[in-house]
């Protein structure tokens, strides 16, 4: 039986929601931005009339306010986006069990086995979906309807805001073939380079690349991409309320104040790291990959990962790569306005064992730096999570701001 996913996207979600609070404002510009006197000053959302002045996510408010000078901004109210984004979902299973949230305005529901009970015609489906979440909720989706989550997620994507795209078997190619291959998931900007010279662009010359060729290009990620690109995806959309283990795990932090000097940011990576690592330790997961992106005053952005010799949770690890990759790419006397480091290649930490043990026993202090950080662990959940701190975090960067928790 030939399956039948949904991808659901919540529309400019964020500005949504704060918007359903000012409806008089729904016809203007209006933006969610961070704080700009804590230096938060990045649009994090946009209605429809700003993104028609050109206005983009992840730029700055003066960026944005140089295109529209009459942007409206508002802050974000991160409580209120959990609240509505666990009441839509409630609505997603209405129609199937299989429902997986992809961050918090973005889910797949595959509806193969519920599809007959709701009159089997899967577009007239999302049709009803869309209508219901508009008139009970106020906020409107885009579904992508396909016979995987890869081309279901693309469809979405596709029409905004407030419609419904579907990607079927016979059409695909013609839709989809002639995208970017940046529209194709888990396709950055890095690999897109890469391929380009290679005379990839699109997704269809993606598909007609050899698949042991794209491997020795991009490694295993390469295999992915093509069978993806061929609508091979076979992935299941999990049940509803399964745990999903996140694919990466990140922090990443705009500081009050330039950081400047190899201590300062040494005080830096160590925040970061210790909150990824303490995450890393909660999924029970261990990352065999560290990414670090740096952000200059000018808003220049510079990104490197490296491989670790083995898979780690330990904070000090981390921070040790992180400092590496920085050394490797960064003048330690020049400022830095942010940081982000992202654990990548997860696994769960039985198989990291698993690894280790086939290249013989980790050293003894290893071990004691797991443990050691595992009590950390408790004595946090015991007494809260500033209760213990290293002393360099401790003692470091005046008026640091909380890092920014990101998963995938």
């Amino acid at each position: 039986m030939e399956r039948v996913i949904l991808h659901c996207d919540l529309n400019s979600f964020f500005a949504s929601v704060e918007l359903l609070d000012y409806p008089e404002l729904r016809e203007r510009p209006v933006a969610v931005c961070g704080d700009p006197k804590n230096r938060h000053g990045i649009i994090l959302a946009k209605n429809e009339p700003a993104k028609a002045f050109g206005v983009k996510t992840a730029e700055t408010i003066w960026q944005a306010q140089r295109k529209c000078p009459g942007l409206i901004l508002l802050p974000p109210s991160r409580g209120k986006y959990q609240q509505y984004s666990k009441q839509v979902n409630e609505i997603y299973q209405r129609y199937t069990d299989l429902v997986e949230p992809f961050g918090i305005d973005e889910s797949w529901l595959d509806v193969s086995g519920s599809l007959h009970l709701f009159g089997g015609n899967e577009e007239q489906l999302a049709h009803e979906i869309r209508r219901i979440i508009r008139e009970e909720v106020g906020l409107t989706v885009s579904i992508g309807v396909s016979f995987n989550k890869i081309f279901a997620k693309l469809g979405s994507d596709m029409k905004k805001p407030d419609a419904t795209t579907v990607i079927n078997r016979e059409q695909y190619r013609n839709i989809v073939w002639p995208l970017p291959v940046t529209d194709l998931l888990f396709a950055g900007r890095a690999s897109a380079r890469l391929l380009s010279q290679y005379g990839v662009f699109t997704i269809g010359q993606l598909a007609a690349f050899g698949k042991s060729q794209l491997e020795l290009i991009l490694g295993k990620q390469g295999g992915q991409l093509w069978r993806y690109a061929n609508g091979l995806d076979i992935s299941p959309v999990a049940p509803a309320g399964t745990y999903v283990p996140p694919k990466s795990v990140g922090n990443g932090l705009t500081f009050p104040r330039n950081l400047m000097g190899a201590e300062e940011i040494r005080i830096g990576i160590s925040s970061l790291a210790d909150s990824v690592a303490a995450r890393l330790r909660k999924h029970g997961m261990k990352c065999a990959t560290v990414q670090v992106s740096i952000r200059d005053p000018n808003f220049k952005d510079i990104c490197r990962q490296k491989r670790l010799s083995a898979p780690t949770f330990v904070s000090r690890e981390l921070v040790i790569a992180a400092m590496e990759l920085l050394e490797s790419c960064w003048n330690m006397g020049e400022p830095i306005r942010a940081l982000t480091i992202t654990a990548q290649s997860l696994i769960p930490e039985d198989e990291a064992a698993e690894q280790l043990d086939l290249f013989g026993e980790p050293p003894a202090h290893h071990d004691r730096q797991e443990r050691l950080e595992r009590t950390i662990d408790q004595i946090r959940k015991k007494y809260g999570k500033n209760s213990i701190q290293s002393a360099r975090v401790a003692g470091g960067i005046p008026d640091a701001m909380p890092a920014q928790a990101a998963e995938k």
